[in-house]
C-alpha cells in the first residue's frame, strides 16, 4: 500500500472566536511525505490550525492548499484528507472491520474493493485476525491501531493526528509512536501531528512547529530545535533546561567565547555583543564529581531513576539541574559539595529577547 502524498501550503491563517485570537497570521508549507509535528501548550493554536486544514473550521483570514488546489473554504468531505482523534472515535456498536470500512461504505464503493481495502489495512496496523471484535474488547493500542486504520483505508493525501496518544499509558505510548513513524515512513504520507508532549514530537517529528500564542515561535529539525532554541520559551518547552548568567568576552566566525562562573567556554552561536548573556545548559552535558575543578554548589535533591540520576545542585549561579546518565562515583547523597564542569557542546546563549 503506498498512498499519495501532497504539499500542504498554509497561508497567513488567521482564526478568530470572537474577540479571541486563536491563530495569529501562521505561515507554514509542510512537504509532501513529510511529518510535521505543532507543538506547544494549551491554547497556542495548534489543535485549531489542524481543524482549519481538515476543514472542521474556516479560517478567518488567509488560505489553505492541499497539492495544487485551494481548500480554504471546501468542506471536510471535499477535501482529501482523514484525521485521528484524541478519543478514536471509534463506533461501539459495530465490529472492527465495519468501524475500518465505514468511510468506504458512505462513499458507497463495491464490496469486493472494501474487503480487500480493509483486509489490506488490517494487515498493515498488525490487527489480521480482528475483524470480527467489537472495539469494547480491545485494549487501548489496538483500538488506537483500529482508529489508524480507519484513517488509512481511505488512501488520503494528508493525513492528521490530534493527540492520538494521549489516552495510553506511558509504555505503549512509546510503542505506538514508534509504530505510527515507521508505517508513515513506510507509506509516504504527508502528515501533521499535534501533541503538547515535547518527547513524542521529538521522536516522531521531520521537522516540529512550536507554538505560542497564536504564532510560530520557531520551526525545525528536533536537532535544530533541542540544541539551537530561538528563545528562553522554545528552550524551556523542548526538553529541561537550565537558564544561567554569563558574559561574552568575544566572537568570531560562529563562535562566542564565554565566562561561565569560573570556566571559559568556546561554544556556537549565532552573533553576540560582548556583556552579559543568558545561556542555556542542558542538564545532561554537565559533569558532576567529587572534588577537582569546576562551579562549587551543594547537592539538594536526588532522583535515581535506575538508567540516571537527577540531581539539583545550589551554586553561586543559581539552582542547577543535572541528569547524570555515567553515574561514574555512584548515587551522591544530599548535602554533599560537588564540582560541576560545564561542556561546550551542551551551552547555548540565548538571544537577548
Amino acid at each position: 500500500m503506498r498512498l499519495d502524498a501532497a504539499k500542504v501550503v498554509i497561508r497567513d491563517v488567521t482564526k478568530r472566536f470572537g474577540q479571541v485570537l486563536a491563530v495569529d497570521g501562521v505561515s507554514l508549507q509542510i512537504e509532501p511525505g513529510e511529518l510535521v509535528t505543532l507543538l506547544g501548550p494549551s491554547g497556542c493554536g495548534k489543535t485549531t490550525i489542524l481543524r482549519i486544514v481538515a476543514g472542521l473550521e474556516t479560517a478567518t483570514e488567509g488560505r489553505v492548499f492541499i497539492g495544487e488546489a485551494e481548500v480554504t473554504r471546501l468542506p471536510p468531505n471535499a477535501r482529501d484528507v482523514t484525521m485521528m482523534f484524541q478519543s478514536y472515535a471509534l463506533f461501539p456498536h459495530l465490529t472492527v472491520f465495519e468501524n475500518v470500512a465505514y468511510g468506504l461504505r458512505v462513499l458507497k464503493r463495491p464490496e469486493a474493493e472494501i474487503k480487500t481495502a480493509v483486509a489490506e489495512v488490517m494487515e498493515l496496523v498488525g490487527m489480521t485476525g480482528m475483524a470480527g471484535r467489537n472495539p469494547s474488547a480491545l485494549s487501548g493500542g489496538q483500538q488506537q491501531r483500529v482508529a489508524l486504520a480507519r484513517s488509512l483505508v481511505m488512501n488520503p493525501q494528508v493525513l492528521l493526528f490530534d493527540e492520538p496518544l494521549s489516552n495510553l499509558d506511558a509504555k505503549l505510548r512509546k510503542r505506538m509512536r514508534e509504530e505510527i513513524r515507521l508505517l508513515q515512513q513506510r507509506l509516504g504520507i504527508t502528515s501533521i501531528y499535534v501533541t503538547h508532549d515535547q518527547s513524542e514530537a521529538l521522536a516522531i517529528s521531520d521537522r516540529i512547529v512550536v507554538m505560542d500564542r497564536g504564532r510560530i515561535a520557531q520551526t525545525g529539525s528536533p536537532l535544530e530545535l533541542y540544541h539551537e532554541p530561538a528563545s528562553r520559551f522554545v528552550a524551556e518547552f523542548i526538553g529541561e533546561a537550565n537558564f544561567l548568567p554569563a558574559t561574552v568576552e568575544s566572537a568570531a566566525e560562529g563562535f562566542v567565547t564565554l565566562r561561565l562562573g569560573s570556566q571559559r567556554l568556546k561554544v556556537k552561536s549565532r552573533p553576540l555583543s560582548p556583556g552579559a548573556v543568558t545561556v542555556l545548559a542542558r542538564p545532561e552535558t554537565i559533569r558532576i564529581r567529587v572534588g577537582g575543578e569546576g562551579l562549587p554548589g551543594v547537592i539538594r535533591k536526588v532522583s535515581y531513576l535506575g538508567s540516571a540520576a537527577d540531581y539539583t545542585v545550589e551554586t553561586a549561579l543559581g539552582s542547577i539541574l543535572i541528569t547524570d546518565y555515567d553515574m561514574a562515583e555512584g548515587v551522591l547523597a544530599s548535602g554533599i559539595d560537588v564540582r560541576l564542569e560545564f561542556i561546550s557542546r551542551g551551552v547555548y546563549p540565548l538571544q537577548p529577547e
